[in-house]
């Protein structure tokens, strides 16, 4: 489901923008509009959507236009032309008052620089959306309290940010957009003034959250292991326009133009490749209903392998048999792989990262499988198959 779509979403900064708009819609880029019209180009006719729940991030070099975006996306900075539908509404034609509605009700955001307020608590300050909307006092302070302990502050709320570490302080952001339970969360560089080490903390108590909380989140970046981390889909924008949409993986293995290849070359591909971009789905299995060993051997010969995974029939993991083991049970008369079945084995989880994938395969005697939460087998991994995703991401191991 749609939660937010943007269609050629132009932003002009000048007194007079319509002859800078019509020399956009020739073509003419933002250096020349600028010579010509003494107009910037913030945004250059961007579109793009944004599903229920999911965590996009826009991204790119300084002057690329991504905060100007963002804050077009609630319109702190209203847009030259294009439309912003949030939820079937579109937020650059209604009035100041549904606007002001909206922003309430359904808009959080979290800025750079804290914005806390020094001579309110913390809990003061988390509450300060519900106070805006007009909430008493005990309700909202009950609210912040809650919120506050989702980002790991709990006893914490009667300090002030001042006895508050940077990372700490922007907790207290994220929770005072939390405490207005908006549907949509707009981070612009949430994370870019705290240190190394309390960013990735950072990133991993936001994942955290949209695990249980499933926000619909617009991040703004202008650093890509932070989007290929934290973002579903990533929206990699140059000079006010968008040059390419699509997952971490996408954007890594399929650069749209020589711009976005130069953007990620440096990346290792190890750490934001998963187990399931690499994994192949297992052209065969042996079922411990239906397949004797016979059948089981049959299946390895006409695949070329010499071990099989063995299912139920919704596809749960039982375990592997060997060749060896089922050439042995079928001169022996069994008539079921329930005494050469090896149920003690290595699996991993779809989202185990690549880097992690070659120490666990180094002395594995049989493929590594990928099991889903409910325990169903979604695939195999062997080295050859994880070497040659790497290779075709451009990467040497």
């Amino acid at each position: 489901m749609t939660k937010i779509e943007v269609k050629d979403l132009v932003k002009i900064f000048g007194p007079s923008p319509n002859r800078a708009l019509s020399m956009l819609r020739d073509g003419a880029d933002k250096d020349e509009i600028l010579a010509k019209t003494g107009h910037g180009v913030g945004v250059g006719g961007v579109t793009f959507d944004v599903k229920s729940g999911e965590i996009i991030v826009i991204m790119g070099l300084s002057g690329s236009g991504k905060s100007t975006l963002v804050r077009c996306l609630n319109r702190l900075i209203d847009p030259t032309a294009g439309s912003i539908m949030v939820d079937g509404v579109d937020i650059a034609k209604v009035s100041s008052e549904e606007l002001l509605d909206i922003r309430q009700k359904k808009f959080g955001m979290v800025f750079q620089n804290f914005a806390l307020f020094p001579h309110r608590t913390v809990a003061e300050n988390a509450a300060f959306g519900l106070e805006i909307q007009g909430v008493e006092r005990e309700t909202r302070l009950e609210k912040a309290h809650e919120v506050l302990s989702q980002v790991g502050l709990s006893g914490w709320e009667q300090s002030y940010p001042s006895q508050l570490s940077g990372g700490m302080q922007q907790r207290v952001g994220l929770a005072r957009a939390l405490a207005v339970d908006p549907d949509i969360l707009l981070m612009d560089e949430a994370f870019s003034a705290l240190d190394p080490l309390i960013r990735r903390d950072m990133q991993d108590e936001l994942l955290d959250l949209q695990d249980r909380l499933q926000k619909t989140i617009v991040f703004i970046s202008h650093d890509l292991d932070e989007a290929l981390k934290i973002g579903d889909r990533i929206v990699l924008m140059k000079d006010g326009k968008v040059v390419q949409v699509g997952t971490p993986d996408e954007i890594l293995m399929e650069p749209a133009t020589r711009y976005v290849e130069k953007f990620v070359e440096d990346v290792d591909i190890t750490k934001v490749l998963t187990a399931e971009s690499v994994m192949k789905r297992p052209f065969a299995v042996g079922h411990v209903r239906n397949d004797g060993p016979r059948a089981a051997l049959r299946k390895m010969k006409n695949e070329g392998i010499s071990s099989l995974f063995v299912t139920k029939r919704d596809h749960s993991l039982l375990g592997i048999i060997s060749a060896a083991d089922a050439k042995e049970a079928a001169e022996r008369g069994d008539d079921n792989l329930e005494s050469i079945l090896q149920r003690d084995l290595t699996t991993v989880p779809p989202d185990t990262p690549a880097s992690e994938l070659f120490e666990i395969l180094k002395d594995l005697p049989y493929p590594l499988a990928v099991v889903t939460e409910t325990e169903k087998l979604a695939g195999v991994i062997v080295r050859g198959t994880l070497l040659a995703a790497l290779a075709e991401g451009g990467r040497n191991v």
